[in-house]
């Protein structure tokens, strides 16, 4: 994972500066490529060739370079099959991506499996292109002088107010300009087998955890205690001879409690970063400045992640987590009000669709923030439209009297039964740290403050947003930053 930058113009003021804006993303180096119409950089986290896979990379044939951030997980398949008809000058997954261009060309994004946005760029032409779900991230950025594109918006923030999210499952190509490229397909016959479906839940998971060890760096696991991620523990340490676990909290909370049972019973290498509510408050601004949003939903959660990524940066440089499921599998408490199987499936897929906007953001910035990767087992594309083939009727919690059944019955004998089947507990309320915020902006600001507050943007609900609010607009401060950041509502996607 890295933080990539690409401007196209005839003037490319600003992108040494664009550059050394994201260089928290890439501890490894910065490197990059100055043309007379474009210009690429790339801040470097080493995890696959670590030695070798500096960016960009150039195909001599083709006179392009490539950037990249994220993973291509089947790299190493595409290589065996074009062994021979391909020069590889490295071991990076970045490198075959110039190759499948040269073959497929704009079809390319189609035949890769990963988390990815990458530039591809020659005096000729360019392409871009995101993956099918919002993994990983990038924003680009339209004026008079050119075309922008950049890992995180505070890069851009300086072009002006015409910055957009680059959509998931879409490519730019210079000649044909944004196209879509992928959408879930259509699901004629539902699986309706639980003996079946339990199956292809642990085939599937499993699967697409192996695909995430790829690396040439030690890696680990987010373990909040909660289902999800002990799953995840479960089946790397299953790959894996030693792994190392790391969870967050407050002194004596019920996530770091269920954490070590876990660890304990898997025999991962555990740590903890148990915190104090003084220290939770003073990384309040680095953590708003990395998220790029004043949301209160998000905040409360990003800062016990913001802390557990600071912690697990000190060991590894990719994580695992259990990411993702609720979206799958109906994990969310509202959604056991549903009693209808077709009404329900809708509202996953919009989920799903929506995750880039905040969930996805959430986990990048603020792991990066720390030069560290986070991977996302649960949305491999595969197991995703695999789960998505499940008869929703299977997913309501009337079903069964619990949310996310299936995925506890599938995986009951991996762990022990009073995590398979403890409540869910959202981490930021396991982890304590909303009723600190939340006091916190009560002890701050006063009801007349509050009335007398004066804000860009949409109107603000409350107290504890109106001190994010402020906080953000210190590092924002641009009229137009408000109309940038992702908010958790209905027109996310």
């Amino acid at each position: 994972m890295c933080g990539i930058v690409g401007f196209f113009g005839s003037n490319l003021p600003g992108f040494e500066d664009a550059l050394s804006i994201l260089a928290h993303r890439g501890p490894d180096g910065t490197s990059s490529i100055c043309q007379e119409n474009y210009a690429l950089g790339h801040n470097r986290l080493a995890i696959i060739d670590v030695e070798g896979g500096q960016q960009p990379l150039y195909d001599p044939q083709s006179k392009l370079y490539a950037i990249a951030n994220g993973e291509i997980y089947n790299h190493q398949q595409w290589r065996d099959r074009l062994q021979g008809n391909y020069n590889f000058s490295t071991n990076s997954d970045t490198e075959i991506l110039l190759p499948l261009y040269q073959k497929f060309g704009t079809q390319m994004p189609q035949k890769i499996r990963g988390m990815f946005s990458f530039i591809l760029a020659s005096d000729q032409e360019f392409f871009v292109a995101r993956d099918r779900l919002g993994i990983k991230p990038l924003y680009y950025a339209q004026s008079e002088e050119g075309l922008f594109f950049a890992s995180e918006i505070k890069a851009l923030i300086e072009h002006g107010e015409q910055i957009k999210e680059f959509p998931p499952g879409h490519y730019y190509h210079s000649n044909e300009g944004l196209q879509p490229y992928y959408d879930f397909p259509e699901v004629d016959v539902f699986l309706e087998d639980v003996e079946v479906i339990l199956e292809k839940i642990r085939q599937g998971l499993s699967q697409s955890v192996r695909r995430r060890l790829m690396s040439d760096v030690p890696v680990g696991v987010f373990l909040s205690g909660g289902l999800d991620s002990s799953i995840i523990a479960a089946l790397m340490k299953r790959e894996l001879s030693e792994l190392h676990s790391f969870s967050t909290g407050f002194a004596n909370s019920p996530d770091l409690k269920a954490a070590r049972l876990v660890a304990e019973y898997l025999g991962t290498i555990h740590h903890e970063y148990i915190y104090s509510e003084a220290e939770m408050l003073s990384v309040l601004p680095e953590v708003i400045y990395h998220f790029e949003s004043y949301d209160p939903a998000w905040l409360r959660s990003c800062v016990p992640t913001y802390l557990l990524s600071h912690l697990a940066s000190q060991y590894v440089k990719v994580v695992l987590g259990g990411d993702a499921s609720d979206e799958l599998f109906a994990g969310y408490s509202y959604l056991a009000d549903y009693n209808d199987g077709k009404t329900l499936n809708q509202e996953l897929v919009y989920r799903i669709k929506g995750l880039h906007n905040l969930n996805l953001q959430k986990l990048d910035r603020l792991t990066m923030a720390h030069g560290l990767e986070a991977r996302v087992p649960f949305l491999d594309i595969d197991f995703v439209e695999m789960a998505l083939t499940i008869d929703p009727t299977l997913k309501l919690y009337q079903r069964f009297g619990i949310e996310k059944w299936l995925l506890r019955k599938a995986f009951e004998d991996y762990l022990p039964p009073e995590i398979v089947w403890r409540d869910k507990m959202e981490f930021a309320h396991g982890s304590a740290s909303s009723k600190v915020l939340a006091a916190h902006a009560e002890a701050t600001i006063s009801d007349q403050d509050f009335d007398r507050a004066r804000f860009r943007g949409d109107p603000i609900k409350s107290k504890e947003e109106l001190l994010y609010y402020r906080i953000f607009e210190q590092y924002f401060p641009q009229p137009f930053a408000v109309n940038l950041v992702g908010k958790w509502d209905r027109t996310f996607h």
